[in-house]
């Protein structure tokens, strides 16, 4: 084996969390090598592309930016629609993850594709990795883990595996131009939902469960695409097929072990109930890159502040998300779960869903809430 590579700053995984880390780091004067296992980066493209308005300057670079979004009509089980402002855009995710990895490689960072991290002494902080050419050993400084849900890094310190649902996505053709997100709520799709979110002439059709609930994910999501068919919204073609895990259990209980910083995905910074990770990622991902340059720099409270940066951000919603998720999944198999009072108190475009003195509780005869003193 070759001699091991030093650097300041190794960056594992080249989504967006990890990209924004790399470029933050490199423009802090570091030495920053980014590794992707993928051969391309973005490929493939496991998300419903979908992003908020303030991540707009990050959607310049060209072929990103693919519409722009109006609203969201949330169809819940009775087939009451309601709909409101929700902007934001519909992106080329690949395209999107390309920009962000090639600004990090024009602010200095080496991005070597290809490479898997087999393992990880954190005590002596060098990494294992494998290339198409064999096995290379890189010594850090600090190494930023942005390798999603089923993080590797987490793994090969012993840390504990992310909480998960499952996705599967078809793109179909659209029929009709379309402005808004549509999510269908039913118990049909117990821990989750269903979505078309459109893309211009295409659309991104899918629906995420919780496996342990029900595992058949194709047979749902073939019913609601023959559905869209027969009423003229979208064509019979599937033009591609995606899905992956979402991370639904919340931060992780520290996002620095031993200057190893945790960003994204692998953070447990995607939305638990809505799936949204996007911003969060971009957002930590620089929190992440800038805190290396400070420890490096000898701020002895680097990782302090981003662990406080972070979840002054994002812990609430996503401990709130958490506390629906588990409240609710007692009743996702039971009669509770076909009422639309169960998907208004679970679902974030409805008041409910933010209001923590209603009951978290259902009847599962009755359709309504308990009482606190009988749900307990």
């Amino acid at each position: 084996m070759a001699p091991a590579r030093k650097c300041d700053v190794l960056v594992i995984g080249l989504g967006p969390a990890g990209a924004a880390a790399a470029a933050a780091a490199a423009r802090a004067g570091l030495d920053v090598v980014a590794v992707d296992r993928r051969e391309t980066v973005g490929v493939p493209v496991q998300c419903a592309e979908f992003i908020p308005l303030p991540l707009g300057s990050y959607a310049q670079a060209p072929g990103v930016l693919v519409q722009r979004i109006a609203g969201m009509t949330s169809v819940l089980p009775s087939g009451v629609a309601h709909r409101a402002d929700f902007p934001g855009l519909m992106i080329d995710r690949a395209r999107f993850d390309q920009a962000l990895a090639d600004g990090a490689r024009d602010a200095g960072a080496e991005i070597l594709m290809r490479t898997a991290l087999i393992g990880l002494d954190a005590g002596s902080k060098q990494a294992t990795l494998r290339d198409p050419h064999g096995p290379l050993t890189i010594d850090y400084r600090v190494l930023v883990a942005a390798d999603g849900p089923h993080s590797r890094t987490a793994a090969v310190l012993g840390l504990p595996r992310l909480a998960s649902v499952c996705t599967r996505q078809y793109t179909v053709p659209l029929r009709h131009a379309h402005a808004d997100t549509d999510i269908w709520l039913a118990p049909e799709y117990p821990g989750g939902y269903a979505w078309l979110f459109p893309k211009g002439a295409s659309a991104n059709l899918g629906l995420g469960m919780d496996a342990r609930l029900e595992g058949d994910m194709r047979t749902p999501l073939d019913r609601l695409h023959a559905g869209l068919v027969a009423a003229g919204r979208v064509g019979p073609e599937i033009l591609a097929r995606t899905g992956g895990p979402i991370p639904v259990g919340g931060l992780r209980a520290r996002l620095v072990e031993r200057d190893v910083v945790f960003a994204g995905d692998a953070a447990g910074l995607t939305h638990p109930i809505s799936g949204a990770g996007i911003a969060a990622a971009v957002i930590s991902g620089e929190r992440a890159g800038a805190a290396a340059g400070a420890w490096c720099a000898g701020d002895a409270n680097a990782w302090r502040d981003y662990e406080e940066d972070i979840r002054d951000q994002f812990e609430a919603s996503l401990a709130r998300a958490v506390r629906r998720r588990r409240s609710l999944a007692r009743f996702w198999s039971t009669a509770a779960a076909r009422s639309d009072r169960f998907h208004r108190r679970g679902w974030i475009a409805f008041r409910e869903y933010f209001d923590d003195t209603l009951d978290d509780a259902f009847d599962d005869s009755s359709n309504v809430a308990l009482p606190r003193s009988l749900a307990a």
